[in-house]
Order: structure tokens, then C-alpha cells, then sequence
């Protein structure tokens, strides 16, 4: 059983504080300075990490989806020049890495593709994310498992089997496993929170959860059935552009839903049932018979 799982300065598991983790992924749309702001709100609220996606978009674009045209802030164009135009390379994510050290959170991205893995080593990110689209790209599971880096797998859209095989290839060492549902809104009723412990008992190591969802409520109930990880989208306003940012979290919400899991996280406990200190002056103002006296 891995217990724990160390991320940067981090340790992922129980017992420890929940991994908080922004996903800014492409909510930014190629602006930098965008970018930076969503950093500063994950730091803000408390976060250990925000997360990014890098892609290599001639070979991470499905053929069939390259010429599709597509309206987007900056005209209509190809989706492939829409996927370069979010995209960002080197100098971008060396401001995004150095903004990110300065406000004291972890940065790194779910690579679509094999060079993008190669990018971000160069990069020097302390763990990579398999996004719930490359569960089954085992070439790019092959890539991060050669890393020896902690990975972070996301489970939605995926079956059991698929999920197996994917953890076959990436071993569970310095794995951490996300529950998600790959529906953008997700629906309460397609959440399936006991998939939790039910990945728990099959897998031995850390799980936690990448919700979907619209408001706070179903990822503290996550944390309240045993997730040691949070990751949900940040976007500085949910009009905004983007295929991801309706289901999104705006500034004050990821707050409030970091505030929320610390309280939860203290709520908790440790399961042994004792008097607590707080319970003395009532027991002693409102109990008649204790079990001594009640035993004599």
C-alpha cells in the first residue's frame, strides 16, 4: 500500500491536509498575464497547485478534427491554429514557472502527446497529470512512467479494466488517483462519490477527486468519503471563452470551497469516540447518573 506520495514540498495522503489543486488547463486562452491572475487566486485561496495542459497540437489534434473550422475570439480559423493560438511554449510557461514559485504553489500540466512529456522535464515540474482522455494512450503512460516522477491519473470516461492497465504501466510507487466524471457540467446524479473507497480498497494509494460540477457541495463531499486531492477548474469569470469555463469555479467559489475543505478536514476527526473537551460543562450540567452510580 502506498500511504503517501510526495509532490514537490508536499506529501499527498491521509492525514494531510487535502492537495488542493486549481486547474487553470487552457481557461487562460493564450494570455500570460491571464494566466498569472489564476495563479494568484489558487495561492490566495490556499491551493498547493495549479495545473496547466501542453499539448504538441500536429500530433495531439485528431486528423479528423484539424481542418474543422471554429469560430473563436480572434475570427473563424482551423481547429488545429485554434489549439496553437492557446497553446503555450517555452518563454510563456518559464514566466508561468517563476510566477508560481513567488506566490509558493506547485506548477504543472497533463501532457496530451510524448514531446510534451520531454517539454515539461525540461521544464522541471515535480509531477505530471494523465488527463481522463489519455488513460488509454499507453505510449504516453510509457513516457511518464520513464519520468520516475509522481503521476496523478485521472479516471474518468474510463473503465475498471481500462484503468488497470493503465496502472499496470505507471505502477503504484508515487501514484496518485483521481475519481471523475468526464461530463462538463456534471450532473449530481453522474458524481458517483463511493467510487472513492470502492478505488481505495482496489488500489492501495492515494485518491482524490477532479470534479466538474457547478458550486462547492459534491467536492467537500469528496473530501467528507476520504479524497486526500481536490482539483477543480479556476477562471477569473465563467462568461468568459472557453469550452471549460462554465464548469468552472470563479474566484470567491474556489475560495470558498478551500475554506469548506479545511473546515471539513478538522471535522473529520480520527474515529475513536471519547468526551470531548468542549462536552465537559454541559456533562457536568446536564447528567444526572453516571455509569459508576449506576452500576452501584
Amino acid at each position: 500500500m502506498t500511504e503517501w506520495v510526495q509532490i514537490g514540498d508536499e506529501i499527498v495522503g491521509h492525514g494531510r491536509p487535502t492537495y488542493v489543486i486549481g486547474e487553470i488547463g487552457i481557461n487562460h486562452n493564450g494570455d500570460v498575464a491571464v494566466a498569472k491572475k489564476l495563479i494568484d487566486v489558487a495561492a490566495l485561496a490556499g491551493a498547493q497547485a495549479v495545473k496547466f495542459q501542453k499539448r504538441t497540437p500536429a500530433i495531439s489534434t485528431p486528423a479528423d478534427m484539424k481542418a474543422t473550422r471554429r469560430e473563436t475570439p480572434w475570427g473563424e480559423m482551423s481547429y488545429l491554429d485554434y489549439r496553437y493560438r492557446v497553446e503555450f511554449e517555452r518563454e510563456q510557461y518559464s514566466e508561468i514557472a517563476a510566477h508560481a514559485m513567488a506566490q509558493g504553489v506547485d506548477w504543472f500540466a497533463s501532457p496530451w502527446d510524448v514531446p510534451s512529456v520531454e517539454f515539461l522535464e525540461e521544464m522541471g515540474v515535480a509531477t505530471h497529470k494523465v488527463a481522463s482522455a489519455s488513460v488509454t494512450d499507453l505510449p504516453l503512460l510509457r513516457a511518464l512512467a520513464a519520468t520516475g516522477k509522481p503521476i496523478i491519473l485521472s479516471t474518468g470516461m474510463s473503465t475498471i479494466e481500462q484503468i488497470d492497465a493503465a496502472v499496470e504501466i505507471l505502477g503504484t510507487d508515487r501514484l496518485v488517483m483521481l475519481h471523475a466524471t468526464s461530463t462538463y457540467p456534471l450532473p449530481p446524479d453522474e458524481a458517483n462519490l463511493h467510487m472513492i473507497p470502492v478505488l481505495s480498497a482496489r488500489y492501495r494509494v492515494p485518491i482524490g477527486y477532479s470534479g466538474h460540477e457547478r458550486g462547492q457541495q459534491i467536492s467537500v463531499a469528496a473530501v467528507a468519503l476520504g479524497a486526500t486531492a481536490v482539483e477543480r477548474h479556476i477562471t477569473l469569470d465563467r462568461s468568459m471563452w472557453g469550452s471549460d469555463q462554465a464548469a468552472s469555479l470563479e474566484p470567491h467559489a474556489f475560495m470558498d470551497l478551500v475554506r469548506d475543505i479545511r473546515v471539513v478536514e478538522k471535522a473529520l476527526g480520527d474515529g475513536v469516540k471519547r468526551v470531548m473537551p468542549g462536552e465537559h460543562a454541559q456533562l457536568k450540567r446536564l447528567r444526572r447518573v453516571d455509569v459508576a452510580a449506576a452500576a452501584v
